[in-house]
């Protein structure tokens, strides 16, 4: 699945919500399924400068394609990272790089975040590209 049919998957849950609180409830949900990185992980390398509170991405490469894991402390990073997690994990870092951050507008939750969360995403995002540009597809 290509990372614009995940967003519309996305897109097709959210749409089934009528307020704004149902669709911030089911990112709350999506953040009980949330992992826990080890204290050896959470460290300074790993942590997303810039998020309203505290989360780490950390994240692997092989053959080009990047696994990813993270945790945050709030409900909302939680969620936030759950959610995004899902939408890039093990992909080519190709792809990722291709993708323009713009295109999660269509999952509809962008304007329920505040600005401050907003800044959040643009953290990950960038923690993201970074990780995918040192992670090299096979010639």
């Amino acid at each position: 699945m290509t990372l614009p049919e995940k967003i519309a998957l996305y897109r097709e849950d959210f749409d089934l919500f009528e307020t704004p609180n149902e669709k911030l409830e089911y990112i709350f949900d999506m953040g009980k399924r949330h992992t826990r990185l080890s204290e050896e992980e959470r460290n300074d390398a790993t942590l997303i400068m810039g998020c309203a509170s505290p989360a780490w991405l950390v994240a692997e490469c092989e053959d080009g394609v990047l696994h990813l894991r993270g945790e945050g402390t709030s409900e909302m990073a939680k969620g936030m990272l759950m959610l995004l997690l899902d939408i890039f994990d093990g992909r080519l870092s190709g792809e990722i790089l291709a993708f323009d951050p713009a295109d999660l507008g269509a999952l509809g939750v962008m304007e329920l975040l505040s600005p401050v969360r907003q800044q959040s995403m643009e953290a990950f995002l960038a923690k993201l590209y970074a990780y995918a540009k040192t992670c090299k597809e096979p010639a």
